[in-house]
């Protein structure tokens, strides 16, 4: 189970020199690397201000970075707007979240003002029109000078632990985005490992106690029944439903 074991092994005190070996191998991907570093101006919806925002500002802490591609647009003011509306959700979970696109903070204020979606917005919108910060985070749509819909969750390490990476037309769910952050967040503090599906109270594995009897028998830990149960079936059944009637 290499992947349970490298985990255990980036949380002992030779994490750093492991790090180096794991990232070498990671090339077009930015997860179990550091947060690139940026400055950047922004808008700030809570106060109505432009202020300027830096990746000194969110080091110890849990992160989001999400890209869009551009302001006045059809989905982006949906995704922002989801986003916006999970945020206690996840101030309770101790985190930050930082919405960026290639759009100047003038653009930014604008947006905000006048889209119906966005109001009672709380976010802080960053501008990048150099697209620098995005490039360094792999998004770029090179031509178009735009973003795509790129998500990084960073934790307090300021490690990159989730990517999520999508073209323009479809819109990310941010109540699958919240599941990952608690699982992720659980991982990091104990140790053990989330199998597929993981929500708080869900069975996990505590590879970082005894791995060995788990190899091969991972079944005896945990079930089907606990990776996806019957909501989760009816759930995906009414959607498929739906979307045959759409589709026709």
């Amino acid at each position: 189970m290499a992947c349970e074991k490298d985990t255990k092994e980036l949380n002992k005190t030779t994490k750093e020199e492991k790090m180096e070996e794991v990232v070498k191998t990671q090339e077009g991907v930015l997860v179990l690397k550091n947060m690139p570093e940026f400055k950047m101006e922004a808008y700030d919806a809570a106060t109505g201000h432009y202020t300027e925002v830096s990746s000194e500002d969110y080091k110890g802490k849990w992160t989001v970075v999400c890209f869009y591609p551009a302001d006045f647009t059809f989905v982006c003011p949906t995704e922002i707007a989801a986003m916006n509306a999970a945020l206690p959700i996840l101030k309770e979970l101790g985190v930050e979240v930082l919405a960026v696109s290639t759009d100047t903070k003038f653009s930014h204020k604008r947006f905000v003002e006048t889209e119906p979606l966005l109001k009672d917005l709380k976010l802080t919108i960053a501008a990048d029109p150099t697209g620098e910060v995005t490039r360094k985070f792999g998004v770029m749509i090179e031509g178009a000078g735009l973003a795509l819909r790129g998500r990084f969750l960073i934790n307090p390490d300021g490690q990159i632990v989730a990517e999520e990476v999508q073209s323009p037309p479809v819109g990310r769910s941010v109540k699958e985005f919240v599941r990952q952050i608690m699982a992720h967040q659980y991982a990091y503090k104990t140790g053990e490992v989330c199998p597929a599906n993981w929500k708080p109270g869900k069975k996990t594995l505590p590879v970082n106690t005894d791995i060995e009897p788990m190899t091969g028998n991972v079944g005896k830990y945990v079930t089907l029944e606990d990776l996806i149960d019957e909501n989760d079936v009816k759930e995906m059944k009414e959607m498929l439903e739906k979307f045959k009637e759409i589709s026709k």
